[in-house]
């Protein structure tokens, strides 16, 4: 891009937006070359994948993800049952369910391959809550 920027005919006015961000002491502080958008960037590598079978039911777990970033699940197979990811912050000892707004999250009675939560608690971990009825189920939690 030019510098300075051309303003052409018929307008000879251009509008102009800027990103900025707050400073420690709470005054605004436009993006620019000298001040780049402050971002955290992590190299922290994920967790091994949490995968394998299931033909009944089991708890699989634990799964310590790394805190800002999506788990991954898929389930897949023929199966009938339920699978519930369910969350940990004492080492396992107490496992609750997943929710949003205080509603069931993280339920799957069906194949699936999304994302089912990003953690922000470093000593969180997930697990895999499965009952199933009939068929098998292929399984894997991955970041």
């Amino acid at each position: 891009m030019p510098n300075p920027i051309p303003v052409a005919a018929p307008a000879a006015y251009a509008p102009i937006s800027a990103i900025g961000f707050a400073e420690v002491d709470s005054t605004l502080s436009p993006v620019s070359a000298d001040k780049p958008l402050p971002v955290n960037l992590t190299n922290t590598p994920a967790p091994a994948a949490l995968s394998g079978s299931a033909s009944g039911a089991v708890a699989i777990g634990p799964y310590a993800p790394v805190a800002a970033r999506p788990v991954m699940l898929t389930l897949s197979g023929s199966w009938s049952g339920t699978v519930r990811v369910l969350r940990s912050t004492d080492g396992g000892t107490t496992r609750l369910p997943l929710t949003a707004a205080g509603l069931p999250w993280g339920a799957y009675s069906t194949n699936c391959c999304e994302p089912v939560w990003e953690e922000s608690t470093a000593s969180a971990t997930l697990y895999l809550d499965i009952a199933l009825t009939s068929g098998s189920l292929t399984y894997r939690m991955a970041q």
